[in-house]
C-alpha cells in the first residue's frame, strides 16, 4: 500500500527555512542552544537578551555556522520592552522564552523580595511576552510559542518552592493560551528541562555531593549538555508539530519516569 498522495514530506515539514524566530535569553545556556538549533534548521533568528553583548556573540556564532541572525538587548521584566519587541518583529513565526532565575532556599527562609524576583522573571516575564507576541500571531493566523518551564513544575525538593511554583504557573499559562488561540493557527507548548549544565546550576556544580546525586537520579544517569534541548525546540517550532499544542514536553533524561533512589535486584 502506498502513502496517500497528499502526505507531505516530513523533512520539508521539519525545515524552518523562511521562518523568523525570536529567542529570549539567547546570550547563554539553553537560550543560546535554542537559537543556534533553530538557525541550523534554517530559521532567521533574533537573539534577544538583557545581556546585549552575549546576544550579539550568539548571533556571531550563528553567522559563523552559515546561519542568519541579528541581536538586541531586551528586558523581559519590562512590559514596554515586550510590547516593543513584538511590534518590531510583528512577522515572527516563532517565539521561544527561555530565561530562568532561581533562589534555592527553604520556603521559611525566603523573603518577599526573593519571591517577587523569581516570579517576575520566570512567570510574569513569560506572561508579558506570550501576551505581546500572541496578539500579533493571532492577528496573522499563524505562529508557534515555546515557553520554558522546568521538571520542577512537576517534582520538587527542599529549596525549590518559589521556582517550582513559578514554573508550574508557566505550564498553566501555556495550556491556557493554547486553548484560547487554538482556532487562530497559533500553537503554544512548554518545554520542561531536567538537569542541564548551565549557569543556572552553578550552585549545584560547586557542591560535588549534590552534583553527583543529580547525575545518578535520571534514567540516563548523566547531566545534559545545553545543545540537547535544541531538538525539542526545533520540532515544536516546525510544521511537523502542526497538531501539537498545549503540551508539556519533558527533556529530563527520564528523571520523572524513573525513581532513581534505589535499584532493586530483580
Amino acid at each position: 500500500m502506498t502513502a496517500p498522495a497528499d502526505y507531505p514530506n516530513i523533512r520539508t515539514l521539519l525545515s524552518l527555512e523562511g521562518k523568523q524566530a525570536v529567542v529570549i535569553g539567547a546570550a547563554s545556556g539553553l537560550g543560546q542552544a535554542s537559537a543556534i538549533g533553530l538557525a541550523d534548521c534554517g530559521a532567521e533568528v533574533i537573539c534577544a537578551d538583557l545581556n546585549a553583548d552575549g546576544a550579539r556573540a550568539t548571533a556571531e556564532v550563528i553567522a559563523g555556522r552559515g546561519g542568519q541572525a541579528t541581536s538586541l538587548g531586551s528586558d523581559l521584566t519590562s512590559t514596554a520592552d515586550a510590547d516593543a519587541l513584538a511590534e518590531q518583529y510583528a512577522g515572527a513565526d516563532i517565539l521561544v522564552v527561555t530565561p530562568g532565575f532561581n533562589v534555592r532556599k527553604r520556603l521559611l527562609e525566603t523573603t518577599d523580595e526573593e519571591f517577587d524576583r523569581v516570579i517576575d522573571i520566570n512567570l510574569k516575564g513569560t506572561y508579558r511576552l506570550m501576551r505581546s507576541f500572541g496578539r500579533k500571531m493571532a492577528e496573522r493566523g499563524r505562529g508557534s510559542i515555546i515557553t520554558f518551564a522546568s521538571f520542577r513544575a512537576q517534582v520538587v525538593e527542599p529549596g525549590q518552592s518559589i521556582y517550582a511554583a513559578a514554573k508550574a504557573g508557566v505550564v498553566q499559562l501555556t495550556k491556557t493560551l493554547a486553548s484560547e488561540l487554538g482556532t487562530t493557527g497559533v500553537r503554544v507548548n512548554a518545554i520542561l528541562p531536567g538537569t542541564f549544565a548551565t549557569a543556572l546550576t552553578t550552585q549545584i556544580k560547586n557542591d560535588p555531593e549534590w552534583w553527583t546525586a543529580y547525575e545518578t537520579k535520571s534514567a540516563l544517569k548523566r547531566w545534559a549538555s545545553p545543545h540537547e534541548i535544541a531538538g525539542a525546540v526545533a520540532f515544536l517550532a516546525s510544521d511537523a508539530a502542526s497538531y501539537v499544542t498545549g503540551t508539556t514536553q519533558l527533556v529530563d533524561g527520564g528523571w520523572t519516569a524513573h525513581d532513581g533512589r534505589f535499584e532493586p535486584s530483580l
